[in-house]
């Protein structure tokens, strides 16, 4: 499945109701197992709004989704049960058992799968690497690692830039004249 990224709708309600807004990248259908099976990224922490939208795209794909876990350390509030489409979605929490950027989905047809929760206030380039990255079939990094590499690239990047907005203001010029001795005029 391709990673789909949407940019934000005028209105909270709209781009919670069409599930075509829904910010998700799923690993090809029959890939190798890897650790994650895509990205998910809401556009907030609360269960109860954002759960209903991402059991609506995957119930066709998967099966209907029966139970969601979560760890409560990304998650203010974790309600036990979420109504879904026609059904009840059963939401439980492990502390120490589940990554704390991974969402454990429960289904009556593919079993087990595991979604990267990418942080609602990830900035569009990030989000769009991590997807792709969690959605990677070979990939073998943990959610947590994912988002460690991700601050990791997003430093040097900055540095980066940081370093040519220096440049472009004369610094290694400037730093270099300075440490040039200067040659004594002809008098």
């Amino acid at each position: 499945m391709i990673a789909t990224i949407s940019h934000p709708p005028t209105t909270e309600a709209a781009d919670r109701s069409s599930p075509s807004s829904l910010r998700l990248s799923l690993a090809p259908v029959g890939s190798a197992p890897a650790l994650l099976d895509g990205a998910w990224w809401p556009r907030s922490r609360d269960l109860r709004a954002e759960l209903p939208s991402l059991t609506a795209v995957l119930d066709p794909l998967w099966g209907r989704i029966t139970r969601v876990t979560v760890n409560p350390t990304q998650w203010p509030v974790i309600p036990r049960k979420v109504p879904v489409a026609g059904h009840v979605v059963t939401v439980g929490w492990f502390l120490a058992e589940q990554d704390p950027h991974e969402l454990l989905l429960l289904s009556y047809h593919v079993g087990r799968l595991n979604l990267l929760v990418v942080p609602p206030q990830t900035t569009p380039d990030s989000a769009a690497w991590l997807m792709a990255a969690a959605s990677d079939p070979h990939g073998m990094l943990t959610a947590s690692r994912l988002l460690e590499e991700a601050a990791r690239l997003r430093a040097l990047r900055d540095a980066d830039r940081a370093e040519a907005v220096w440049d472009s203001e004369g610094g290694h010029a400037a730093g270099d004249s300075a440490a040039r001795p200067r040659t004594p005029t002809g008098r």
